[in-house]
């Protein structure tokens, strides 16, 4: 039986009264994507329409999942909000916090040791609060969410910008940031821009080596990194239906790398086949009573340009394999090009190492269809010319591929098979000799390909693609190397062609499992103690942000002008600064380390106006907040996009920043800001970047008159005496400016509660 079976069954039981009267009030036949976001309305019933990109909107998630790196920080502020448990189902998922470096087994039990606080209050607070723990080595959160969980026309958020990924079971799914999640968790509504629409139609079916994977890796490089900002992604059509229900999620997971809000497909046959398959038939019977109400209208489908406001039509018959990147995941190339590309950008050709796994990639399917590439490597004799790494999506996963030989299989090539869990598609991955900063090629199956991201090195080339093609591309040793029609050697000298990808999409003989590593909480979790030490150097209780003082910021100092793409991993990285992630304090030493200064293209070397001194970012921060001078931070485009993590947020917050100034935003980066009681603004005038200098003071001169719509002004004043005013826009409403005058959204919980 599935978990929160009644829940879900209240949910099918009012959708299609709710459904039926949006579509009356919208008067026109509705999408997937409107149907669930006009079912999961605050307020029940459906009593206006809504505008797609303009009007802020309540919403009642269904459930809540946070993984461990993300989950302290928001279980620390749930701490806060005085609730005795929490309001919706919720999750804690272990699975950020374990490195990979010798194989699972050995990286496990070090994990166990080295996190053991944060491990052991992770476990009580889910005990005292009644949501159900995974512990480490159980999987990585969005694998476990798909399996046990998710449900098709469900709503749910979760901690990490990749929740996305239960769209491959029909759900809206979405990335938040924790004080969003401690909303939902304490029982108030959960606020979103009701998101515009992209359609994605694909017609065609899937073949040879073209997988789930080369649709998203299409979409990126038509969209990029910030086209779908602000919108829902539905993907649809004969390809759509044609396709398995992990593949979906595959799809939905990367639908973060272009900034959607989420991603998701129409409930179908490959939707019921995988709830079957993970025990779920439950929900298949509860499902089948609604299932019209849980894909778009056929009418919307049929006409699909009279209701998305953008459509991409892809025909996966003619799709080639991509690879994306390096550095970016909306860098594609198809790889027929590639060689043509890598040669003449100088990308390294030589693959050091193949890496399979991560939330994106790690299903029982992509296990097989990588597998079968191995097997046929084996069977001629072809020895693998680069390291090869797979870290399965969850302990039922690898039970059962383990079960079925397909572990065995890899291990026929010397395959490292690392913990139940991110490793290094988070930056938890130890690589031997990656501090000697050499450049080099890696091909995975994650999702992000930031610099540094995977093992530290900003010279490591990361190229994105299929779990088939990093395994052929491990075994050629060769970036350029195209399966379609490229040959291979093996020990006998003779050219071997490999055949294209097989594997089953479900078990022949059912998953299993002997312990999948779930705890429930206590019935009563009232005589639960959580104890956090004063002086761990782990995890640190939160005091509240001051308040608004009601007068306008003035002598603020500028702290960073960063030059360039700025993700919340130049922002807040991960890597080695997880073990900080429950610790504000701590963590903030690693606050926009990773941003590039424009004015002298270094990072973490920014002047300090009060000495004229330059020095580490972190540090000028907090000799500004030692003498109660407020700062800013200037950024460019897209800003604070990737993971969801408010770290990225909180860090500033807490050091002093006051406002964040940039050409424009990634979604959840400034609701993160919102929340924290920050100001998020942006450029009127983008080429207004140009005019800020590196000695500049900044003084707001109308933020008494704070409201919605209204622009702000800011005088720059320069280190010659002279001016310039700059105005600046905002997207906050009055419940956010609530926040901004409280000190954060999470003081008003907590006066109301």
């Amino acid at each position: 039986m599935a978990f929160d079976i009644e829940m879900i069954k209240k949910v099918y039981g009012t959708m299609a009264e709710r459904v039926d009267k949006a579509r009356e009030l919208v008067g026109r036949p509705l999408t997937l994507s409107e149907k669930i976001l006009y079912s999961h309305l605050w307020e029940g019933t459906p009593s206006q329409a809504f505008s797609r990109g303009k009007d802020y909107v309540d919403f009642a998630p269904d459930r809540v999942a946070c993984q461990d790196a993300t989950a302290q920080m928001a279980l620390l502020q749930f701490m806060h909000a005085g609730k005795k448990t929490v309001a919706v189902p919720t999750t804690v998922h272990c699975d950020h916090l374990i490195q990979a470096k010798v194989g699972a087994t050995t990286d496990l039990a070090v994990a166990n040791s080295q996190s053991k606080e944060v491990f052991d209050f992770l476990s009580s607070v889910s005990n005292k609060y009644g949501i159900g723990f995974w512990k480490p080595g159980s999987g990585i959160i969005h694998q476990i969410v798909l399996e046990n969980y998710a449900f098709p026309g469900g709503m749910m958020i979760g901690t990490d910008s990749h929740t996305v990924n239960a769209g491959g079971l029909g759900m809206l799914a979405i990335g938040v940031g924790g004080a969003d999640a401690v909303d939902v968790m304490s029982g108030m509504s959960w606020e979103l821009k009701f998101p515009k629409l992209i359609g994605v139609k694909l017609t065609g079916k899937l073949n040879g080596w073209t997988a789930p994977k080369d649709v998203i890796l299409k979409v990126a490089d038509i969209l990029t990194v910030k086209g779908g900002t602000g919108a829902i992604v539905e993907y649809f059509g004969e390809g759509a239906i044609n396709m398995s229900c992990t593949g979906k999620g595959t799809i939905c997971n990367m639908g973060a790398e272009i900034g959607a809000t989420t991603s998701t497909f129409g409930y179908d046959d490959s939707m019921r086949r995988y709830l079957a398959a993970t025990g779920r038939q439950d929900v298949v019977d509860a499902a089948d009573k609604v299932a019209d109400y849980l894909t778009g209208d056929a009418e919307v489908y049929a006409n699909p340009s009279q209701y998305f406001d953008e459509l991409i039509e892809i025909n996966l018959s003619e799709l080639e394999p991509h690879i994306n990147g390096p550095f970016t995941p909306d860098r594609g190339t198809p790889v027929s090009k590639m060689k043509e590309e890598a040669t003449k950008n100088g990308w390294p050709l030589k693959v050091e190492w193949g890496l399979i796994g991560s939330c994106t990639n790690s299903s029982y399917e992509d296990m097989a269809r990588a597998a079968s590439i191995v097997e046929q490597a084996v069977a001629h004799g072809i020895s693998p010319k680069a390291e090869f790494g797979i870290n399965p999506g969850s302990e039922q996963i690898r039970y059962t591929i383990e079960r079925d030989g397909i572990i065995a299989t890899f291990e026929k090539m010397g395959t490292k098979v690392f913990t139940n869990a991110c490793g290094p598609c988070i930056g938890q991955w130890d690589r031997e000799g990656a501090d000697k900063g050499e450049k080099n090629t890696i091909v995975h199956s994650f999702n992000r390909n930031f610099s540094k991201r995977a093992d530290g090195n900003p010279n490591t080339h990361a190229f994105v693609t299929s779990p088939e093609m990093v395994a052929a591309l491990a075994i050629s040793g060769d970036l350029s190397f195209n399966p379609i029609t490229d040959t291979l050697l093996n020990d006998k000298g003779e050219a071997v062609k490999l055949n294209p990808p097989t594997g089953d999409e479900l078990p022949k003989r059912g998953f299993d499992v002997e312990d999948a590593g779930f705890q429930a909480p206590a019935e009563d979790g009232s005589n639960v103690q959580v104890a956090v030490s004063p002086t761990s150097d782990r995890l640190q209780l939160l005091a509240p942000f001051d308040a608004w003082d009601g007068k306008n910021i003035s002598g603020a100092k500028l702290l960073i002008k960063a030059f360039g793409k700025c993700t919340t991993d130049h922002i807040s990285m991960a890597g080695p600064w997880l073990r900080f992630r429950g610790h504000l304090d701590n963590i903030s030493n690693n606050m926009l380390i990773g941003a590039v200064n424009a004015y002298n293209q270094e990072a973490n070397k920014v002047k300090n106006q009060l000495t004229g001194e330059y020095a580490a970012v972190p540090a000028v921060a907090r000799a500004y907040k030692a003498a109660g001078v407020p700062s800013i931070v200037v950024g460019d485009q897209n800003y604070g996009e990737g993971s969801s993590r408010e770290h990225a947020a909180m860090e500033p917050r807490f050091l002093g920043v006051k406002a964040v100034l940039v050409k424009s935003f990634a979604r959840i980066h400034e609701t993160n800001l919102k929340k924290q009681g920050m100001l998020a603004l942006t450029f009127a005038n983008e080429a207004d970047y140009d005019k800020i200098k590196e000695d500049d003071t900044i003084n707001f001169l109308d933020l008494t008159e704070f409201a919605p719509g209204k622009p702000l002004t800011l005088e720059f004043v320069h280190a010659d005496g002279s001016k310039d005013i700059i105005l600046a826009n905002h997207t906050y409403n009055e419940s956010q400016i609530g926040w901004f005058v409280a000190g954060s959204a999470l003081n008003l919980i907590a006066a109301n509660a």
